[in-house]
Order: C-alpha cells, then sequence, then structure tokens
C-alpha cells in the first residue's frame, strides 16, 4: 500500500506541464495554408454527386478523331473562310477602305454602316435563326 500511496502523492503533487490549444484553419477562405486550395477542392469534387446536365463529358473533350473527320472540318474552315473574303471584299474598296453597304448570301446578311467619326458597325445576320453579332471598326 506504500507504493500505491507513492504514486498518488507523486501524481498528485507534480507540475503539471501543459500547453496552449491553438486551432488553426486548414481551409485558405478562412485563413488557412494557400497550399490547401488545390487539394481541398479536388477533394471535393471527387466526392460530389452533383453533375452539370449540359456539361460536356470530360472523356468527349479527348476523344480521338479521325482523319475524315479532320478532313471534313478543315474542308468546312477553308469554305467559310472563302465565303468570308468574298463578303469582306465586297464591302473593301481599291484603298482598303471600308465601303458601307449590305451584301447577302443564302444564309447570312451582313451590314455595314458608317456611323460617323470613322468608326463603322459590321453586323452579322443568320436569316434563319435571326441571331445576330455586331462589332465595330475604326478606319484610318
Amino acid at each position: 500500500m506504500t507504493l500505491a500511496a507513492a504514486v498518488l502523492v507523486t501524481v498528485l503533487y507534480a507540475p503539471a506541464h501543459a500547453t496552449e490549444l491553438v486551432y488553426t484553419p486548414v481551409n485558405p477562405s478562412f485563413g488557412g495554408s494557400p497550399l490547401n486550395g488545390p487539394w481541398l477542392l479536388n477533394s471535393a469534387q471527387a466526392t460530389s454527386k452533383h453533375k452539370d446536365p449540359e456539361a460536356e463529358d470530360w472523356n468527349s473533350a479527348f476523344k480521338q478523331r479521325t482523319p475524315f473527320e479532320d478532313f471534313n472540318d478543315q474542308l468546312e474552315r477553308s469554305v467559310l473562310s472563302r465565303l468570308a473574303s468574298a463578303a469582306s471584299s465586297q464591302f473593301v474598296d481599291s484603298s482598303g477602305k471600308f465601303i458601307p453597304g449590305t451584301f447577302e448570301t443564302g444564309s447570312f446578311t451582313v451590314s455595314v454602316v458608317d456611323i460617323g467619326g470613322g468608326t463603322l458597325t459590321i453586323t452579322t445576320t443568320d436569316r434563319i435563326t435571326g441571331a445576330s453579332t455586331t462589332f465595330r471598326v475604326v478606319q484610318p
């Protein structure tokens, strides 16, 4: 019993060695290390069950294209480039300046309008869907 009493006295009267508890956040948004950001994002994306219904399938972006698909894409770009060149030649004089007017193809209408101060607006309209895009050009 003296051994138990000696242990009890030692435990009760021994100095306590403790340190403060310090909270360190993990998330960089709340003061944590910025190096934790990518890890937290990847972890959240890996465990997320939510899918965007309009998002393109990740694997389809890396789909192997056939030479036939590549050829058709290149041919389509070439034809569109020639159409764009033909359309733009209708609006450019021999000195390289744009001439206001309207040019129509089977599917598109291109309008060049002088709005003053050497600035032109060029509007391309899809005649089938009605969608259009407009940009401005400043002539020297």
